[in-house]
């Protein structure tokens, strides 16, 4: 069984260690994590690995975040995957620092990114791994905010937070989607914005 798991992000050094990049940081540690370089190909980078007899492909789109849904339409059917074995990971404003949020589908909620996948894919109903970064901004300062760097607090927090997002996203790939929101979707109070050091 084949499953596409589509990191979002934009390209370029500058957006390297963005807010908005942290699909991309994630699926990079993923890699990181079982020894394996991403090769740059048709409107993605991309790599794979088998997990569990299960064959994992991973692409962070090259077409910049606002045109993601022509990538991950590509691989869907060059890969021939179905739709249900597709999940985007993702930043999210709506949610804290460190808080998962997996969902089998749903708004894109201004995301541009989320936004074109569903006009690409058209449809909503495709899984997504929403990753909190947190509202820390002043009105009219949100995209200033996503392409920013993150904080030094938040970088010490990152790796930790990234491996519980990839735990997530396995176990999307062995488990199902249930089984693996019930698992690792964050409970209870949003953890505070700012890790402990």
């Amino acid at each position: 069984m084949k499953f596409l798991i589509a990191g979002l992000g934009n390209i370029g050094p500058e957006y390297e260690l963005t807010r908005h990049n942290i699909g991309f940081l994630t699926l990079d540690r993923m890699a990181d994590n079982h020894s394996l370089s991403f090769v740059t190909s048709r409107l993605a980078d991309k790599t794979e690995f088998k997990y569990k007899g299960k064959q994992v492909h991973l692409i962070k789109p090259n077409t910049y975040m606002n045109l993601s849904g022509k990538a991950v339409s590509y691989w869907l059917n060059e890969l021939k995957i179905p739709k249900e074995n597709l999940l985007v990971v993702v930043d999210d404003i709506a949610l804290p620092f460190g808080v998962l949020r997996m969902r089998a589908q749903g708004s894109n909620a201004g995301h541009n990114g989320l936004g074109n996948i569903e006009e690409v894919l058209h449809g909503k109903d495709y899984a997504r791994l929403r990753m909190g970064i947190g509202n820390n901004f002043s009105k009219g300062q949100q995209v200033d905010f996503v392409l920013g760097n993150f904080g030094e607090e938040e970088l010490k927090a990152l790796p930790a937070y990234m491996d519980k997002a990839i735990d997530a996203i396995l176990a999307f790939c062995t488990l199902g989607i249930e089984r693996a929101m019930n698992l690792h979707n964050t409970k209870g109070p949003a953890p505070d914005q700012t890790p402990a050091s």
